[in-house]
């Protein structure tokens, strides 16, 4: 099948600008380096931040930065400083805001910077941005880094795919400056194992896209609860809200949020890498699969997981070590959500580039005013 649409192309794309953004930030490696570090130096908390799929980035990279310079950051998404600053920042505060953006544009990307500028006592920046024309691109100062990714990830689409990845992927990067040069190989195994992935599994994530569910429900532990949030947004949005996603972790889908489970429902397991988290997922998976029905189930993991595929509707096999670092493994599972949200689009008669029919949604945000 021949496919002509913006989304198919820059789902496709996504190895080979991980390895375009893996070169700018290697090619910045002294310059990155002294920036952060003389601000960590200075006690200076960093915060993830950006708005809706930009924002998930953070969720996902905030707990898989335990090991890296970037330990105990926080994720605190633009729309939530833009409302409430005071909770979050004061004079005392010295903040190195990381701000996720593929634009640059939306209103709440600029007014965040600005409001972080006024409430905390000393802030420096690093703008990970897709768009060398938009607002935060063109910001100078000398307590601003800014990374500017590949002119294609500035995705044309409505849906942000390869713009989430590779920010996510930067930013990663940037956690690890320190061994940058090592961790070549790492990013390399992501992007040959995803490219073949998406191969691999193209039809199969077609077939499942076909059939009639009316919910999707994307469940992971740790950063991978982070990529079923995200997973969650690409699947809603591309059908246009014809399919209502939710997610959450597989422990805290127990209390409460199961109740979403029904006929018309697709389960799309992240499974973890590491064996000890696996069992508390793997219980979940078996729960659901002898106690409900259910319109199919998917599981997503990396090689070697002991998981028992045969009852699953598709088992989406990463031929990537469990040892890979979290924040770059991470990156590798949400091609899966990306490509069944273009093919329920497709299924459902809409254009994926442009999915929104009802007109809720935009490429960027309109109607926001900043008080």
């Amino acid at each position: 099948m021949t496919h002509t649409n913006y989304t198919y192309c820059e789902i496709k794309q996504q190895p080979a600008t991980w390895l375009s953004s893996y070169d700018i930030v290697h090619a910045r490696k002294k310059e990155i380096s002294e920036f952060v570090h003389k601000h960590l130096d200075e006690d200076y908390s960093v915060v993830l931040t950006g708005a809706g799929t930009s924002a998930y980035i953070g969720d996902a990279l905030e707990c898989s930065f335990f090991n890296t310079i970037f330990r105990g950051a926080r994720a605190i998404a633009t729309t939530d400083i833009i409302t409430n600053p005071g909770l979050y920042f004061d004079s005392r505060s010295k903040v190195l805001l990381v701000s996720f953006a593929r634009s640059g544009n939306s209103p709440e990307s600029v007014a965040a910077v600005n409001l972080v500028e006024k409430t905390a006592g000393k802030v420096a920046h690093i703008f990970i941005t897709c768009n060398a024309e938009g607002e935060l691109a063109k910001k100078k100062g000398n307590n601003i880094l800014t990374i500017l990714l590949p002119p294609e990830t500035n995705d044309k689409s409505l849906a942000m795919t390869s713009s989430y990845s590779s920010m996510l992927l930067t930013c990663s990067l940037i956690s690890h400056i320190d061994t940058i040069d090592e961790d070549y190989p790492l990013v390399q195994t992501v992007a040959n194992a995803v490219g073949k992935a998406i191969e691999r599994y193209e039809n199969d994530i077609k077939e499942i896209a076909a059939r009639d569910f009316k919910r999707a429900v994307f469940l992971g532990s740790g950063p991978l609860k982070g990529v079923a949030e995200e997973s969650r947004l690409k699947l809603q949005e591309l059908t246009d809200g014809a399919v209502m996603c939710a997610f959450d972790s597989f422990l805290g889908f127990r209390h409460g949020p199961k109740a979403v489970v029904n006929q018309d429902t697709l389960l799309v397991y992240l499974l973890s890498p590491n064996a000890d988290v696996r069992r508390y997922e793997m219980d979940l998976v078996n729960q659901i699969r002898k106690g409900n029905k259910i319109k199919g189930a998917v599981a997503v993991y990396m090689k070697g997981c002991d998981t028992d595929s045969s009852p699953l509707d598709l088992s989406v096999e990463l031929d990537i070590p469990s040892s890979m670092p979290s924040c770059y493994g991470a990156v590798a599972y949400i091609f899966v959500a990306q490509m069944l949200g273009l093919f329920k689009s497709m299924a459902l008669g809409l254009n994926p580039d442009t999915p929104s029919v009802s007109g809720n949604i935009s490429r960027v945000v309109e109607g926001v005013t900043v008080y």
